[in-house]
């Protein structure tokens, strides 16, 4: 079997950096087979995504795994996240902290795609090189937080570092050859971002972080599965 008869599947599709990925890898020609997923916009057939919904996450896994049935599942990147809306954003101060947008955070940010992983799991091939790719956050380390605020986007984002880190685990036994990771994108032009950006930061066009993650992604091999790593392909401390 050649990389050619495989499946990859952008998470989030619609989403400036997510869109950016499937484009790439469209172009790239190292897959048969690029499916999006989103809550707005999906492939032809497919489902809308809804990550806070395991119902929708449910039916999204079943019409996927009708799609790779001659073309394994090779290659998974998640690039769904929350971090501010309308009313509420990034807290500075404990006296900020707000239950419904707590709940919110975690659920987007670390329940969601820790139930993509409990149902994306039984579709990954059991031999063979697969990859697991989670757009994380380096202010989700703890070890690395020196300013403070941000609560529930930090710690939506170490929650999903965890589940990342267990999860590469548990994989790898069924399939050794096995890659799952947390990644940091860096500062990129999103809507995300955007009310976020200052002087100084090191802000990307998605179409270029995407290019650059996905020269990360390509470079790794089972020995780096469990890891958080950045956009250039450096370990961050947990």
């Amino acid at each position: 079997m050649t990389d050619k008869e495989n499946t990859a599947l952008v998470i989030g599709a619609s989403g400036g950096l997510g869109a950016a990925f499937k484009t790439q890898l469209l172009s790239g020609g190292g897959f048969s087979q690029v499916l999006g997923l989103s809550r707005s916009v999906s492939d032809e057939g497919a489902p809308l995504l809804d990550i806070t919904d395991e119902s929708s996450i449910a039916e999204s896994a079943e019409w996927l795994k009708s799609k790779c049935i001659e073309q394994p599942l090779r290659l998974v990147i998640v690039a769904t996240g929350f971090l501010h809306n309308t009313g509420n954003g990034p807290e500075r101060s404990l006296s900020q902290l707000d239950a419904t947008y707590l709940a919110q955070v975690f659920a987007i940010n670390t329940i969601g795609p820790g139930l993509l992983l409990k149902h994306l799991a039984p579709l990954l091939p059991k031999s063979g090189d697969v990859k697991l790719a989670f757009i994380s956050a380096k202010v989700g380390s703890i070890s690395d937080n020196a300013l403070g605020g941000w609560y529930g986007y930090r710690a939506s984002k170490a929650a999903l570092n965890q589940i990342v880190k267990t999860a590469s685990i548990e994989l790898a036994r069924r399939n050794k050859q096995t890659c799952c990771i947390a990644l940091h994108p860096g500062t990129v032009a999103t809507q995300l971002s955007d009310p976020f950006s200052k002087t100084g930061l090191n802000v990307r066009e998605p179409a270029m972080a995407a290019q650059e993650i996905l020269h990360v992604i390509d470079r790794l091999t089972p020995q780096d599965n469990g890891r958080f790593v950045d956009y250039r392909g450096e370990q961050l401390p947990w």
